[in-house]
């Protein structure tokens, strides 16, 4: 699959189905998912950034390659201690794949670790892709895949892919991520509800490559799953701008020393799953698939999505202020909540009562 990253940073296993795929629009999209359609067998427009888009990505940015940095740091070293020197990425397309090379080159500099780094799809409801398993499998040992995320938002992912490694034994269920609010993961660098600023756009930020794509009169039994490739976005495209902005805040201190440093106790006593339902009773809302928690979930919402309502937490005015202007630009109501996982959560409108 082509994209704009260096085949070193990372290894595509997608089919290119660029020209193949008529891309909808969101209001379309939105009606044929709500209605049963699923998501991975249709494509939405993909554009340049308008200027809310890069304002909320700029101010992102600005606000959280320091947090960010920090918590790629952090996980690089939970990875290290409890998975030691022989480790292969494999991150989840799309939306892992600046998360997994950021890790892959913490790794290397600090441990002087050598990192194969894959990209595959999974999709929820359908599944990983066995095709590009089989090709990593053929080339790896079982035991050293780790599957790498952005982050986590409710778990619908990690669930999925707890599902899918059962065919495939001696490949763990973990999934690393950069935060996790939801309280799923050990292997992350925070529990905190921290904004991924690549969260706030598209293609553009992510190879410019875009979601994952599974229909079957397009991808056939031996195929990978598929993407287009935006290749005329590529003046748009900020994919190594935001690797480097990331990267050039890695904290210098933990460059002192090369040794593997030993795990910490990361537990905690409740589910972010449990406070979206409760969310769902709160607001009526029967499809807990509308709820998206999370500042970069929330972010999606109000970008991509049709949304209803978004939850604010008391005191993340400040902090949440893109999130606020977003929502003041498209008319979306915001509601102050008291969150206990995350700082932001957006709800996306149900299209029949539109």
């Amino acid at each position: 699959m082509k994209s704009s990253y260096r085949e070193e940073d990372v290894k595509i296993l997608l089919k290119d189905i660029t020209g193949m795929v008529q891309p909808r629009p969101t209001e379309e999209r939105e009606r044929l998912i709500q209605s049963g359609r699923h998501y991975s067998e249709m494509l939405p427009v993909e554009y340049v950034p308008s200027l809310a888009y890069m304002e909320a990505y700029r101010e992102a940015l600005a606000a959280y390659a320091g947090a960010t940095a920090e918590a790629v740091a952090a996980l690089a070293d939970v990875v290290a201690a409890r998975r030691g020197r022989e480790v292969t990425l494999v991150s989840l397309a799309r939306a892992g794949i600046p998360i997994g090379i950021l890790l892959k080159r913490r790794l290397e500099q600090r441990f002087s670790m050598q990192i194969p780094h894959y990209a595959v799809s999974i999709i929820r409801g359908r599944g990983m892709d066995d095709n590009a398993m089989r090709y990593i499998l053929d080339r790896h040992p079982a035991g050293t895949l780790l599957f790498v995320d952005g982050w986590i938002g409710k778990g619908a992912i990690s669930g999925e892919l707890r599902r899918c490694v059962r065919a495939y034994p001696g490949v763990s269920p973990e999934l690393a991520v950069a935060a996790d609010p939801a309280g799923i993961t050990e292997l992350c660098g925070t529990h905190e509800d921290i904004l991924i600023p690549s969260s706030c756009l598209n293609s553009t930020v992510s190879g410019l490559i875009s979601r994952t794509f599974l229909r079957a009169d397009v991808i056939g039994p031996r195929d990978f799953h598929g993407a287009v490739y935006y290749g005329e976005l590529a003046e748009a495209d900020l994919s190594y701008e935001f690797i480097h902005a990331i990267e050039n805040k890695f904290p210098q201190k933990r460059e002192e020393s090369g040794n593997i440093p030993e795990t910490e106790n990361r537990m905690w006593k409740d589910r972010g799953m449990d406070e979206v339902k409760e969310i769902a009773a709160r607001f009526g809302v029967s499809d807990l698939h509308l709820i998206k928690p999370g500042i970069g979930e929330t972010t999606r919402v109000l970008l991509r999505r049709i949304p209803w309502k978004i939850l604010i937490g008391a005191g993340q005015e400040q902090e949440l202020a893109h999130i606020r202007r977003l929502a003041q630009e498209r008319g979306v109501d915001i509601v102050s909540y008291p969150l206990r996982h995350y700082k932001a959560c957006g709800i996306i409108r149900k299209i029949a009562d539109m």
